[in-house]
């Protein structure tokens, strides 16, 4: 890849993220559950916006693989994140899937955090 298209690709990613900050700074009463995806690992963050703080975080470096797949271990950390959450007494929060489509490993993690009991 050029050095170009990763300057641009690094921008478009940066603009995304300005402009929904913005559209969900209304919404400060709820932790946002921000996931960030490579094409190794995912990560997920539960971010308080009100005092920008990480409250909680996990990624797929935590979890035991074992031979799966990628979607199986995003399914994993959203389950590792919402456990951790709910040791914190966060019950719900506002998913934040950046520049990422609502399919594969970001849908995956959703779904593992909703099955361990966080509400969005």
């Amino acid at each position: 890849m050029a050095k170009t298209e990763t300057i641009i690709r690094r921008a478009r990613r940066t603009r995304v993220k300005i402009v929904q900050q913005a559209h969900d700074s209304g919404r400060g009463t709820r932790p946002r559950l921000s996931v960030f995806r490579s094409l190794r690992h995912i990560h997920a963050q539960l971010i308080d916006d009100a005092r920008g703080t990480t409250l909680v975080s996990a990624w797929s470096r935590e979890v035991p693989s074992g031979g799966k797949g990628k979607i199986a271990v995003a399914h994993e950390v959203g389950k590792l994140i919402g456990k951790r959450a709910q040791e914190q007494g966060v019950t719900k929060v506002v998913f934040d899937r950046g520049q990422y489509r609502y399919h594969g490993r970001v849908r995956a993690v959703a779904e593992g955090a909703r099955e361990s009991g966080l509400l969005f």
